[in-house]
């Protein structure tokens, strides 16, 4: 399924084997990235008003060091989302905002605006489905930074048009099988209660697993922490994200997200070898990293996935070779 050589996997589900197409897509491991549109972060734009005040107060005050400073601490990708789901990718991580001085048009958000808005980003996204109709996409719209009601209505206004019959309903146990069946490809996952509840196509919150710290030991040993507590019964994330705090930043002035990431990708990229997906032991479902592009991340993870064969047929064999 994934390509050893690190390159694309633009089309790994529709390769999935026969003995996986009936796994609910939560019990198999997809690749995702995490603050999936950070990587068009706009310099000229203000903080978000979701910062800490004394952020926003040095912001309006010394905007040439802020913003810089902040659009490399934000940016956690470096393609756009067709090239991330050419690697892989099936779980994109949406943080979406209405942009002061953006004429009433949605972007996204991550520390600063993003220069391109929702609509150029879903429909460029719709185009790349139509030319993979075997890939599931699972969307999560999140964050909603000054959005109105009004917003909230015209946004989902926006995606149930635009992918219309491709949008998988929430009741359903969605599978490969079951997704080809009904020429489905999109999940969208909403985290607004009210519009969730008004509309079937829309999905709940996918929880997710956040250690909030730079150290990727510390990453490691709070997604082991968490499992050891059980995993969520659906769709969850395993975040395998860095996040810097005031003080790291003062201590690596030449540094920036992805640097740090780049330093610490090896252990996360063992740990992640080691996983396996399904609803035994703490078994991993959606697992999301900053520049996927950066390493074999996105096949590592779809690679997993073979381990679900090893084990039935493991189970099997077992079977099998019990006396009658």
């Amino acid at each position: 399924m994934g390509d050893n050589l690190g390159g694309g996997n633009p089309d790994w589900m529709s390769r999935v084997p026969e003995e996986l197409l009936d796994v609910p897509l939560w019990n198999l491991a997809i690749p995702g990235s995490h603050d999936s549109m950070a990587f068009c972060l706009d310099v000229s734009s203000p903080v978000l008003k979701s910062e800490p005040w004394l952020l926003r107060l040095t912001d309006r005050l010394f905007p040439c060091w802020t913003r810089p400073c902040i659009y490399r601490w934000s940016t956690t990708q470096q393609s756009v989302l067709r090239y991330q789901c050419e690697l892989g990718v099936r779980f994109l991580d949406l943080r979406i905002a209405r942009k002061p001085a953006g004429g009433g048009r949605l972007f996204f958000a991550h520390g600063i605006y993003t220069l391109m808005t929702v609509k150029e980003a879903l429909e460029e996204l719709a185009l790349w489905l139509d030319a993979h109709p075997k890939e599931i996409i699972i969307i999560s719209c999140s964050h909603f930074e000054s959005l109105t009601d009004e917003d909230h209505v015209q946004l989902v206004e926006f995606i149930l048009s635009l992918f219309s019959r491709k949008l998988c309903v929430s009741q359903d146990v969605p599978t490969l099988r079951s997704c080809w069946s009904g020429g489905q490809q999109v999940i969208v996952s909403y985290d607004n209660q009210q519009m969730e509840q008004q509309h079937p196509e829309l999905w709940p919150k996918i929880p997710y697993w956040y250690a909030d710290s730079p150290n990727p030991q510390r990453v490691i040993a709070y997604l082991e922490e968490q499992k050891r507590h059980g995993r969520p019964v659906g769709f969850y994330v395993s975040g395998l994200n860095l996040t810097e705090d005031a003080l790291y930043i003062f201590l690596h002035p030449f540094q920036n997200l992805k640097t740090m990431t780049t330093k610490a990708i090896l252990p996360l990229l063992r740990w992640t070898a080691e996983q396996r997906p399904g609803l035994e032991g703490g078994g991993v479902n959606i697992m999301c990293c900053d520049f996927v592009g950066l390493s074999r991340f996105c096949s590592i993870v779809i690679d997993l996935n073979f381990k679900l064969l090893k084990a039935a047929a493991g189970t099997s064999s077992g079977t099998q070779s019990q006396p009658g």
